[in-house]
């Protein structure tokens, strides 16, 4: 990371761009803070593209067909690097934010670029830099002037739209507009740091104002309406109906983002078909004759882009380009239903075995479960690609499913984007597809119509209270039983096998509005670091494990820590999104679930104390 004149002043990982501290995020430096740029304002040439065709026309569906492709982040090849090199400035540009400071010693607030603050830089240290109040005399000026420190002023201004502002001070200190334009300085009262006991006072004129004042209804009275800011575009809407709110300084809801996800899977039945149909927009789509294609595929080799290219003959490369320009592309391009085209090959009768990214075996069923599943996968190697669509502020944004029925999300740049950040990680995985006639058997009881009918109450209130249309966006009970049994497979996993719970992510397959109705779900590592590598997911995979671990998740589901409380749970009287289900028995960590852990509920699939008549799996 590097502020806008190459001062570097930190490190992240490049998959936190996507998910922590992406283009409008704040990152909170040990003594700085900063926002991340637009991403027109990244340098796009040091972004490596990620080849994948479904993704990006899902991508396209949502911003436009004037994106061209996915890329990584940029990110610096090696830790060595020499500090004062081109290289050591490769990055993503931030800039300070918010502009107002406050000195440690005196309780000065201002901006920054007000000129009683001075930037301290330091090379060797990135994290070190820092801000400094020039010749501070102490909060009663009596005091010889020294440099000290300063840091961000820990207070925001956000709103549902995507906005982002400085907190007004003069206005909110004064009461209104105001004509002075005084000192203004921060002071703490007490012995606790709530708020109630920090204040902000005018050196001129004398008012002074406790920042509990900030918050909640008073909150409402005493801040001005939102001007539509978005600091990361250095730009201002038009207008802003939404009442801004005061956050603080790292809160979690200052900013959400809006991804989508897609596995790398096999369309095509010939392999070297499928490999130019992964590469045709950044590597095949300009070739114009055979003879340019040995410098694309040594070009694609030394990048290790489309790995097994380089085994065919130049002319049989040549001549399925050919092919695929003359009528193979209309079978593919435009695919922008993300699980559906999954669900197909997970399902096939010989699943693939040889595609670079996609490798798997079928083995049998848990004799136990015999009558309840119907098949299990494992996938040796997976890939899965994620893609940043936007951000929201505030309040997280709903599914991603329809994109009219998400809140505002606001944009990654000043423009059109015409590129989007996104990552790949590698992975493995297991996959299980549940017995179609089963599933429709347990359908019909009469204690499933019961649970399907409390769950929808609450997702209508939930939806009622967010002024979201309370008919849109139910998943379904079959969802709910197939997201439960996911959930606790997760945990089980992790207390039985030393995974890190969050590095073990899940698809839900359950679309019933098809010609083939989805019933399976897709357990797999996608991790960056070796959870992702380690082969042991799929040795759980195997019968007699796969058997073993299902026991006893659903074993130690039966009774919540939480009990009578958590099996009791009703959400039609909360406005919830789920029943028998809270953090100590089937809630998981945020980036393992597809749905921020809504629509849970453990009775549909074992005996609770409770309810007795909607359990899937009986009386195991």
């Amino acid at each position: 990371m590097s502020i806008n004149n190459k001062t570097p002043v930190g490190e992240v990982r490049p998959s936190q761009l996507l998910w922590t501290y992406g283009p409008g995020a704040l990152i909170d430096l040990p003594s700085l803070s900063v926002v991340t740029l637009g991403i027109d304002r990244w340098e796009k040439e040091r972004c490596q593209p990620i080849q994948e065709a479904r993704l990006l026309a899902a991508v396209r569906k949502v911003l436009g067909e004037q994106v061209e492709n996915l890329r990584m982040p940029p990110f610096q090849k090696s830790d060595l690097v020499d500090m004062w090199s081109a290289e050591a400035n490769i990055g993503v540009p931030v800039r300070p934010f918010p502009r107002w400071m406050r000195c440690v010693k005196c309780g000065l607030l201002s901006p920054f670029d007000a000129g009683l603050f001075e930037i301290k830089e330091n090379r060797f240290r990135p994290e070190r830099t820092r801000f400094v109040h020039k010749g501070c005399r102490g909060s009663k000026g009596d005091q010889p002037a020294k440099d000290a420190d300063a840091v961000p002023a820990r207070f925001l201004l956000a709103c549902r739209d995507g906005h982002l502002d400085d907190f007004p001070w003069h206005y909110f200190v004064h009461g209104g507009n105001s004509s002075c334009k005084g000192t203004l300085r921060f002071f703490e009262s007490g012995a606790s740091l709530q708020t109630e006991n920090l204040w902000v006072k005018c050196d001129t004129c004398g008012a002074s104002r406790s920042l509990a004042h900030a918050f909640g209804k008073a909150g409402k009275e005493n801040l001005p309406s939102c001007r539509g800011r978005h600091p990361h575009l250095d730009y201002f809407d038009n207008e802003c109906n939404e009442e801004p709110r005061a956050v603080l300084l790292g809160a979690t809801n200052s900013w959400f983002p809006i991804t989508i996800s897609a596995l790398a899977i096999p369309q095509i039945k010939d392999k070297l078909s499928q490999l130019i149909v992964d590469g045709w927009e950044s590597s095949f789509e300009d070739l114009e004759s055979e003879a340019e294609v040995s410098g694309a595929v040594k070009n694609l080799k030394k990048h290790g882009t489309l790995p097994g290219i380089e085994k065919y003959p130049i002319a049989t490369i040549w001549a399925a380009i050919e092919a695929y320009r003359k009528g193979g592309k209309s079978e593919v391009v435009g695919e922008s239903d993300i699980k559906g085209p999954e669900w197909n090959v997970l399902t096939e009768a010989n699943p693939p075995t040889d595609y670079p990214h996609f490798m798997s075996k079928k083995v049998d069923t848990p004799s136990e479960f015999s009558g309840l599943i119907s098949r299990v996968l494992l996938l040796e190697r997976l890939r899965e690609v994620n893609a940043l669509l936007g951000f929201t502020r505030v309040e997280a944004p709903e599914e991603s499913g329809d994109p009219n029925e998400r809140p505002q999300m606001a944009s990654l740049s000043r423009n059109k984007p015409d590129w989007v950040p996104a990552n790949q990680v590698h992975g493995e995985g297991i996959f299980i597809q549940f017995d179609e006639k089963a599933l429709t058997a347990w359908e019909s009881l009469a204690g499933v119509s019961e649970v399907d009918k409390m769950l929808r109450g609450g997702h209508i209130g939930w939806r009622n209270s967010r002024h979201l249309d309370p008919n849109e966006g139910y998943p379904g009970i079959r969802y709910a039983l197939l997201h439960t049994l996911s959930h606790l497979l997760i945990r089980e996993l992790a207390l039985e096998c030393g995974y890190n719970a969050a590095s073990i992510r899940e698809r839900i397959y359950a679309d019933t509005s098809g010609d083939s109705p989805q019933a399976g779900i897709l357990i797999y590592t996608a991790a960056a670091d070796s959870d992702g590598t380690l082969g042991g997911l799929v040795d759980l995979g195997k019968p007699e494990n796969l058997g073993r671990l299902l026991e006893q998740a659903l074993n130690r589901a039966k009774v919540c820590s939480s009990d009578p409380l958590c099996s009791e749970h009703s959400p039609e009287k909360d406005r919830s999104l789920h029943v028998a289900a809270c953090h100590a028995c089937s809630f998981v960590a945020e980036t393992s679930c597809e749905r921020g852990n809504r629509y849970l509920d453990r009775s549909l699939l074992i005996k609770t104390l409770e309810r007795a008549n909607a359990a899937f799996f009986g009386d195991i």
